[in-house]
């Protein structure tokens, strides 16, 4: 609020707040309302200005690689090839479509977290409750809640009956927030301010009233709007080592193209008009008309893939971006646990139960003490507390087409999971003990209780909650059968035993009337109770993001968890998952450090606790200026700044806001962390196909540049012309390059560590064997065509073997590219598009060779059966040379990784 943002509400008593907002127990005149509406504006969120679609379409183009590909149509243009001028023209245009209609989708996430603030809320002003719009709200206003709303503004609670609001997507927190009107200290986190009701939070039980002390952009879902909205979104791995890529062909065609033009001139006394020529020719033998739409292809084929793993990609170049991560940074709730409160350990005065099964399905089995499998029909401690909880419960359970869901508090909706287990059912146990009356949760009680009668005139009271409030007012405790004198230190050791295990306990006792009565009052239940036991609850981690953690960590990526929850608890499910490395770290602590400090940190801690959403984004800003790439997952409001900054941004499509979904670039359609393990090794996939899909593409450009380098050296007629060059590059280049979009993934992907991100995408390696195809191809071609020259063949003849000359070596370095390291692979299960699409290219040259219309439009002429047998033998001998190379490359690098490859 403005003048008032730097007041720590939280730490000051009632009066005080209402004092500096010159408020009072009638609120707010309806005058004065209507002037300090006028001072601090409306209670929305701001919106920032966005760019002009015109403009946002434009800066598509503003791009190198885009200007290497329009100066290649430009080429085109001025050798008069209007239709391939169009071809060319197309990429550029489609690829500047598909970004303006992402990008237009980047804005939504601001807009999705100002749809959770509502509508209307009753207010006090003059004396009187009346219902407003939610945007008229000020500072000062007095605001009423009751169970079902949305809280309209940051407020201070100045009365609350037994209140409790759901803070999951702004805190992290799993269970709802009990919520007082009296201060807490400075020091408390977001998630432990109990006297603050925070805008966008749901009232999911009591009622009260709070003091409007920040709206608008001013509140703490305000703060992370801002926060989102600064956020830049980082250039993608696979778009960085582009924008390099590009950089770099640029400089090198540029540099050729006038080196050309100046040797032709200066030394072999070539006319200025000529040599434009060549130079342009050459320009258009070195772009890689094809490549765009290459990768492009693979991108989109990597999306197909990943959906069918329920992986949804938002924007198409973060395709490959989990293959290059280094980190996964994940919240707790709902992501690596079930976001499901599962009752595990029960405690009476007999025994000690293990509960198995997670979630809110009512069924799992019971054991015993040692282990052995519980007899349910003899275990009547344990079905007198389970009936407890089921008929003093207030929550309900639904199966639904996608499992169990609960309605209601998930405390509760686990205590009835538990009596499921237990072999209770409501509707019997209701007949046999009617509920008369019940008294809801108390924050200031911490307990709940259910009045009940046996149809014999006997009456009896159910109670549980916070187990310290129980054993205040138990004398007695319940063991077979009967009540006998409370042993507390018993039930203090099995208190710390569940709180060892991160368990949230909880207390149940009852209370037997010798008359059955009609109403239940607060006296009723400060005295005389039995207690019946204790159970240990807990939100479980997913058995399968166990597994996929472990993978991950075998993949070389290390996994953090950032949570909203308790320290405690978040080291408990830690260890569960493996991920106990080092002590956790909260947020009051990260405040504590410098940034200096936090990075010598970074690598030694896995859980982070008690953070707010500045705490995430700065934790994945610092392991990026530590040089890691981030993957963020998360699913609530809090999470979306995080998960816009990360380097992919992960958020889970069933549980998830919409705010955490727009700010992210990748969604789990079931939200299921494991699904990131088949991500991460699809973006791998990805990633080894486009570097595949360079290695073939780039030499075919190389080749044909050196062939026209070499004659115009040796001051020869060109033995390809810019036309046939197009056709090489257009037709036949891209036509064998796709094939290697559906290559499988390669053998021990996933025990690999991630790709170096300081290695270019055009690393030494791969211009290695760039150069040394393209000399390859070059000797094959230009060679062939001094040969038959040499006897006789007319030009036409000589440039027509030259050019199949040269696509057949092509077609041999395909089975090479199909494993970057490997032998070559001549299989046809794994991959039938290869040799689908050569046989392809067989007949496509075939017509170019013999087909009037074709050698007509591109100067071509019939050749021999003894040619052809020359072709044969360049696709073998390019094929074996390239072979030898990788021999020689293991051979010199036995335990090198291809990921980790640099200028060697």
């Amino acid at each position: 609020m403005q003048g008032h943002e730097h007041t720590d509400w939280h730490t000051q008593p009632a009066e005080a707040s209402l004092a500096e907002l010159n408020s009072g127990p009638d609120g707010l005149s309806a005058d004065e309302a209507e002037r300090r509406l006028q001072r601090h504006g409306p209670n929305r969120l701001p919106q920032r200005k966005n760019e002009g679609p015109l403009k946002r379409f434009l800066l598509q183009f503003h791009n190198l690689l885009i200007y290497v590909l329009l100066g290649s149509c430009g080429v085109t243009l001025i050798l008069g090839e209007w239709l391939d001028s169009a071809v060319i023209f197309g990429v550029v245009l489609v690829n500047a479509l598909v970004g303006f209609i992402q990008e237009g989708k980047a804005e939504q996430a601001m807009r999705a977290i100002q749809k959770m603030l509502t509508q209307e809320s009753r207010v006090r002003r003059d004396g009187k409750v009346s219902v407003i719009a939610a945007e008229h709200l000020v500072p000062g206003d007095l605001v009423l809640l009751e169970a079902g709303d949305r809280v309209p503004a940051d407020l201070r609670l100045l009365d609350t009956r037994d209140l409790r609001i759901e803070e999951a997507a702004l805190t992290g927190e799993s269970l709802p927030s009990d919520k007082q009107s009296e201060p807490v200290g400075a020091a408390a986190s977001l998630g432990d301010r109990s006297s603050m009701a925070y805008s966008g939070t749901l009232v999911s039980a009591g009622s009260g009233v709070g003091l409007v002390v920040a709206t608008a952009g001013h509140t703490e879902l305000g703060r992370i709007s801002h926060l989102l909205g600064n956020v830049q979104r980082l250039q993608t791995p696979l778009l960085a080592d582009m924008a390099h890529f590009a950089r770099q062909l640029t400089l090198i065609i540029l540099a050729l193209a006038l080196a050309t033009f100046a040797f032709g001139v200066l030394l072999r006394d070539y006319s200025v008009g000529d040599m434009l020529m060549a130079a342009v020719g050459l320009a258009v033998a070195a772009i890689p008309e094809g490549l765009p739409a290459v990768l492009t292809i693979i991108l989109a084929l990597g999306v197909q893939r990943m959906a069918r793993h329920r992986a949804i990609i938002r924007r198409l170049p973060a395709v490959e971006s989990l293959g290059a991560v280094t980190v996964i940074c994940s919240d707790k709730t709902g992501t690596l646990t079930r976001n499901e409160m599962t009752v595990q350990r029960v405690f009476t005065r007999e025994h000690s139960y293990e509960v198995e099964g997670v979630g809110y399905a009512p069924s799992g089995t019971i054991h015993c003490d040692d282990g052995r499998l519980c007899a349910l029909d003899s275990a009547d401690d344990l079905r007198e507390l389970a009936r407890a909880g089921l008929l003093a419960n207030s929550a309900s359970l639904h199966l639904l087409e996608n499992g169990w869901s609960i309605v209601g508090d998930p405390t509760e909706a686990a205590l009835l999971t538990l009596a499921g287990k237990a072999g209770l059912h409501l509707s019997q146990e209701s007949r046999r003990l009617p509920r008369v009356d019940a008294i809801p949760f108390s924050a200031d009680r911490r307990s709940l209780a259910s009045l009940h009668h046996d149809h014999a005139g006997h009456g009896l009271i159910y109670q549980f909650g916070a187990p310290e409030r129980l054993l205040e007012i138990c004398q007695r405790q319940w063991r077979a059968g009967s009540d006998e004198p409370l042993e507390r230190r018993y039930w203090h050791q099995r208190l710390n035993e569940g709180a060892s295990q991160g368990l949230r306990m909880i207390g149940l006792a009852m209370r037997p009337l010798e008359k059955a009565s009609q109403q239940l009052d607060e006296a009723d239940l400060n005295e005389d109770f039995v207690l019946l036991g204790l159970v240990g609850m807990i939100d479980p981690p997913r058995e399968e993001a166990i597994r996929a953690i472990a993978e991950c960590r075998s993949a070389g990526i290390a996994v953090k968890m950032i949570t909203g929850d308790h320290a405690a608890t978040a080291g408990v499910i830690a260890r569960r998952l493996g991920l106990a490395e080092g002590q956790a770290l909260t947020g009051a602590e990260l405040d504590r450090l410098s940034d200096a400090e936090l990075d010598a940190r970074l690598g030694e801690t896995s859980v982070f606790a008690r953070t707010s959403p500045s705490h995430k984004l700065r934790l994945v800003e610092r392991l990026q200026a530590g040089g890691a790439r981030v993957a963020m997952t998360g699913d609530g409001v809090n999470d979306a700044p995080a998960l816009k900054r990360a380097d992919i941004g992960i958020a889970m499509g069933i549980k998830g806001t919409e705010a955490a979904k727009e700010a992210a670039q990748m969604v789990l359609a079931d939200d299921n962390f494991a699904t990131l393990v088949d991500a991460v090794a699809e973006g791998r996939t990805v990633y080894d196909n486009l570097v595949k899909s360079i290695l073939f593409i780039l030499p075919t450009s190389g080749g044909q540049a050196l062939v026209l380098l070499a004659a115009i050296a040796l001051g020869l007629a060109l033995p390809i012309t810019p036309l046939q060059i197009l056709w090489v590059n257009m037709i036949t280049a891209v036509t064998l390059a796709l094939t290697l979009a559906f290559e499988p993934a390669e053998r021990r992907l996933m025990q690999q560590p991630p790709r170096d991100p300081k290695v270019p995408l055009l690393s030494g390696w791969l211009l290695w064997r760039v150069l040394c195809v393209s000399l390859l191809l070059t000797v094959a071609s230009l060679g062939l065509f001094l040969l038959t020259q040499h006897q006789g063949w007319t030009l036409e003849e000589s440039r027509t073997l030259a050019l199949n000359v040269l696509v057949a070596g092509e077609a041999g370095y395909l089975f090479s590219c199909r494993r970057l390291r490997e032998p070559a692979y001549f299989g046809f299960r794994q991959n039938p598009m290869v040799w689908g699409m050569v046989l392809l290219l067989l007949l496509l040259q075939l017509a170019f060779t013999y087909w009037t219309p074709l050698q007509e439009l591109f100067d071509t002429a019939s050749l021999s059966l003894n040619a052809w047998g020359w072709c044969l033998l360049a696709a073998v001998g390019v094929c074996l040379a390239v072979e030898l190379e990788k021999t020689f490359y293991r051979w010199r690098h036995p335990v090198r990784d291809e990921r980790q490859a640099d200028s060697a």
